[in-house]
């Protein structure tokens, strides 16, 4: 499916961004995965052992110099990128939106918000050049409908589903594609405090009960359908945040009709 693709995945180092890089790297795609975190090392040997071809860049996405760098990087290392997957983020402040801070919204948008902005920036010049290219970022169910996240990590999220919608029209007859995935409910380090939380009241079994999957996503989920908007299987998908997300965001509210 990306065979021989050129393809930069941040947030590479735990979680999605690390299932995405290896599932993309079986798929046959070179990858430069990026993360702040030494882990990021870790997620490309792993591609390396199993015999495919990955370099690991220490970087901060929220940095425009670093994002400079680490797309000139890519291109020197495979002569060339096809896409992108702008997938870092964090949780934002975690605190009643009358305890946020000012500092708290810049940690949350510089990461999630402007850290997408940034990635698509520096890479549509060289996809300009090449008359293709694919984008994609992970925003959130949290972007669409409230309830899934905090103020500043929900606003964050929305943000990159508009940067999804009015960069595709931006890039008009470019041949270039962007688009978003929202995540329900996965488990991976961000959402570790939820699933501890559960697990130590012993409530595992209603962990994701909300969807109507009846259960929370695996990492590897994600990964599957980020490989598919990265690759030209998706041609004619653009400008779209898709959730995958047991089908939660396809309801209004709604209680899970217990039977005892």
């Amino acid at each position: 499916m990306l065979q021989d693709k050129r393809i930069i995945i941040t947030g590479a180092g735990s979680g999605i961004g690390r299932a995405t890089s290896i599932l993309a790297a079986n798929y046959g795609a070179n990858i430069a995965c990026v993360d702040l975190s030494e882990s990021v090392e870790q997620t490309a040997q792993k591609i390396r052992a199993a015999g495919g071809n990955a370099i690991a860049i220490r970087a901060d996405i929220s940095s425009e110099d670093s994002v400079i760098n680490f797309v000139d990087q890519a291109i020197s290392e495979f002569d060339g990128i096809d896409g992108i997957y702008a997938n870092a983020g964090v949780p934002g402040g975690g605190k009643p939106f009358t305890e946020l801070t000012v500092e708290d919204w810049h940690n949350t948008l510089n990461v999630n918000t402007i850290g997408v902005f940034l990635a698509v920036k520096h890479t549509v010049p060289h996809f300009i050049k090449q008359g293709s290219g694919s984008l994609l970022a992970t925003a959130s169910v949290a972007g669409i409908r409230a309830n899934a996240g905090g103020v500043d990590y929900s606003a964050s999220k929305a943000g990159v589903i508009s940067i999804v919608q009015t960069v595709a029209y931006q890039l008009y007859g470019t041949g270039i594609r962007i688009n978003g995935i929202c995540p329900g409910l996965i488990e991976t380090g961000m959402t570790k405090p939820i699933f501890e939380r559960a697990r130590d009241k012993g409530n595992d079994g209603r962990i994701g009960q909300l969807n109507p999957t009846a259960r929370y996503g695996d990492p590897t989920e994600i990964g599957e359908m980020a490989c598919f908007l990265l690759s030209d299987r998706a041609s004619y998908v653009n400008g779209q945040a898709v959730p995958v997300d047991g089908g939660l965001s396809a309801s209004h509210p709604w209680v899970y009709p217990r039977t005892e």
